[in-house]
């Protein structure tokens, strides 16, 4: 249930950011870093879709796998497990990507950026204390 409450922030997080980049939303609410800047920035699009759509994507899949592994029938299944540990490693690396972009490249920082990454993290560490719980069950 961590897991997915965790990635149901991560949704809103990136909704709110899609919402931006779409303009469905004029301004960004951003007190540390340069949001605006980030967000429009050409890396903000990845294979034609904003970034924080990609994201949206993202904690949703991890939502739903998450609360699949809370119905009975899944409780202890290492499989599972084994997919939100990749899910997430994946999620891990893209986001590290994209800080680094931030940091070296676009020369900004958007606090809620920072924070998705952060999610990120939390969502595999949990993921793989998850897969250690799970280690002795069969997939």
């Amino acid at each position: 249930m961590g897991i997915a409450a965790i990635a149901l922030v991560g949704v809103f997080v990136a909704m709110y950011l899609t919402l931006y980049k779409v303009g469905v939303i004029g301004e960004l609410t951003c007190s540390i870093g340069s949001c605006e800047t980030v967000n429009l920035s050409s890396w903000s699009i990845f294979l034609g879709l904003p970034v924080a759509a990609w994201g949206v994507g993202f904690y949703v899949a991890m939502l739903i796998v998450s609360m699949i592994g809370t119905q009975p029938a899944y409780a202890d299944s290492r499989g599972i497990s084994l997919a939100l540990v990749a899910m997430s490693g994946w999620g891990v690396v893209f986001s590290g990507w994209l800080s680094y972009l931030e940091a070296r490249v676009i020369n900004a920082w958007c606090m809620w950026c920072v924070a998705s990454a952060c999610l990120v993290m939390l969502l595999f560490v949990l993921s793989m204390l998850d897969l250690r719980a799970t280690r002795s069950t069969p997939a």
